[in-house]
């Protein structure tokens, strides 16, 4: 398996809202469920909105989104966000992601291009080959590398400088997240250095597990308004970084650069790190474990569960939910029994766990969007922003969908977790970028009850009730014809409706091979006509 995604795979051989800080926040975003003991009728596709009092949810569990004060947005607000309308498209462009060690570290500690001569005759090649551009992964460990607020963004200035005389465009992913697991700890690009010597002393700044064990890829989003970070919170620090960016590259924005992903979680995909790869916590195809272990996620538990008059349902996630390997048979949290995720405190908990994520993606897409609605008004310009979710397809086919639920998806037999996700997508006027469309369920062992094609169809058909636009990317790496031909079926339905832009992970030596260029320069050419 590839990098892609960070999750090992064993498969095959602004904003309507206000948003204030420091302080606290108020955001325009509510989509949990609504549900009563007498009421436990669940329909996927149903999205009840509860009603509302003071700013808070008006349910059995009155606000399980934590301190956050959350709000519904109907029809009519709707109406008025800022979202693109899908259209049948009839291409899709194919976008090339950059090389994994495009940067290196050199031995005075600072970032660099590696291979500048030969990564200019690739952008070449795959322009003549037809590809329509390249995805390049702009790291906030490279940019605002040594101190708070300096931006040094000369690499990308070198780099978008080679890719424009290519020819080609530009997918541009805002990196807020590390990748240094993929490389065994000695290489790749780390969180800026003086977010890590705070997270020398503060560990709890990093998501942790049950165990104690914390994943340094990501700042927990118990922080995301907390001015930890010199003065600033984490959200501040996204926004900031969006800013110098946007001012930086204005001139390339809807000539050059087309999209603009923002990294929400580990490998920037919206999700908690409950898969982790690289430090032989977790292998395919384990359920994986809950990650609100650290001490802001904990003590925002305590208070919600307090709030509701439960306060024993607030000390840690579920205790019969396993571990990182298990699966699901024999994990009573994952059955349907009484301590299962159907009881009202597995209802609960998986409301306020999921809940949170959700807010994070709003605050930071809502940041996002208003940096890219003043850009574009001003310069009469357009580019589409895209927003990021794993691919977590594996025992898609149980009741329960263990691996999604402990990666913050609230996705069951029961209740569609993903429908949430696209109406705060619709709402900022993002994309949703989903992996697997290289995979089919015939590649998948059937005894792991994998669903990627079930879980491409249940995106489908969310991001059609929200209006949104579907982007996608391959999760392993592929050359042969018959993964190259899955990729085609599952860019383009049977109706013609087609996904906005695929992005292939990703350049490397192997790409150009004679076997495997023979391959997909055809597979670019059939993806660049009419359909």
């Amino acid at each position: 398996m590839a990098e892609i995604g960070a999750i090992g795979c064993g498969c095959r051989g602004v904003s309507g809202g206000n948003f204030f800080h420091p302080g606290g926040f108020s955001l325009k975003s509510c989509f949990l469920e609504q549900r009563t003991r007498r009421n436990r009728n669940y329909f996927r596709n149903v999205s009840m909105i509860p009603p509302f009092k003071r700013g808070r949810l008006i349910t059995k569990w009155r606000s399980v989104a934590g301190n956050s004060r959350i709000f519904s947005m109907d029809a009519r607000e709707k109406s008025r966000s800022f979202v693109l309308v899908s259209s049948r498209h009839k291409r899709v462009p194919v976008y090339v992601m950059m090389p994994i060690d495009t940067f290196g570290i050199d031995a005075s500690g600072c970032p660099r291009i590696k291979r500048l001569k030969a990564l200019t005759v690739s952008l070449k090649a795959l322009k003549l080959a037809g590809v329509h551009g390249v995805a390049v992964e702009v790291w906030w460990g490279i940019v605002e590398r040594f101190c708070p607020l300096e931006f040094k963004w000369s690499l990308y200035e070198e780099l978008f400088r080679l890719i424009t005389e290519a020819g080609l465009k530009l997918h541009v992913a805002l990196c807020f997240h590390s990748n240094m697991h993929l490389f065994g700890g000695k290489g790749g690009i780390s969180l800026p250095l003086w977010i890590r010597e705070i997270g020398d002393v503060n560990k709890d700044i990093y998501y942790r597990d049950k165990n104690g064990f914390s994943n340094n890829d990501y700042l927990t989003l118990g922080v995301d308004q907390l001015p930890l970070f010199r003065g600033r919170t984490a959200v501040q620090c996204y926004e900031d970084f969006m800013l110098s960016f946007s001012t930086n590259f204005e001139p390339y924005f809807g000539n050059v650069i087309e999209e603009i992903s923002i990294g929400l979680g580990p490998s920037g995909e919206l999700r908690y790190p409950a898969h982790p790869s690289g430090d032989g916590r977790w292998k395919f195809p384990g359920i994986g474990e809950f990650q609100c272990h650290d001490k802001y996620m904990m003590e925002d538990l305590m208070a919600v569960a307090s709030q509701e008059g439960k306060p024993q349902w607030g000390g840690r996630d579920p205790p019969n939910a396993g571990c990182y390997n298990s699966f699901p048979s024999g994990v009573p949290f994952f059955e349907e029994g009484n301590d299962s995720f159907l009881s009202d405190y597995g209802r609960f908990f998986l409301e306020w766990y999921s809940g949170k994520l959700i807010c994070h993606a709003d605050a930071i897409l809502a940041k996002a969007a208003e940096v890219l609605r003043r850009r574009q008004e001003e310069e009469k310009s357009s580019v589409m922003l895209v927003a990021r979710i794993g691919g977590i397809y594996w025992w898609y086919k149980t009741s329960s969908h263990p691996a999604e639920l402990t990666a913050g998806y609230y996705n069951t037999a029961l209740r569609d977790g993903y429908d949430p996700v696209a109406s705060v997508l619709s709402r900022h006027g993002a994309a949703l970028h989903i992996p697997c469309l290289d995979m089919a369920d015939s590649e998948t062992p059937e005894k792991y009850l994998c669903s990627p094609e079930g879980l491409l169809r249940q995106i489908h058909d969310v991001s059609k009730k929200w209006t949104i636009h579907v982007t996608g990317r391959n999760t392993s790496e592929r050359f042969d014809e018959m993964g190259l031909r899955q990729i085609r079926e599952n860019c383009v339905q049977p109706n013609g409706d087609t996904v906005r832009s695929f992005t292939f992970f990703r350049m490397n030596e192997k790409i150009f091979r004679v076997e495997n260029w023979n391959n997909f320069v055809p597979f670019i050419r059939q993806m660049s006509a009419d359909v």
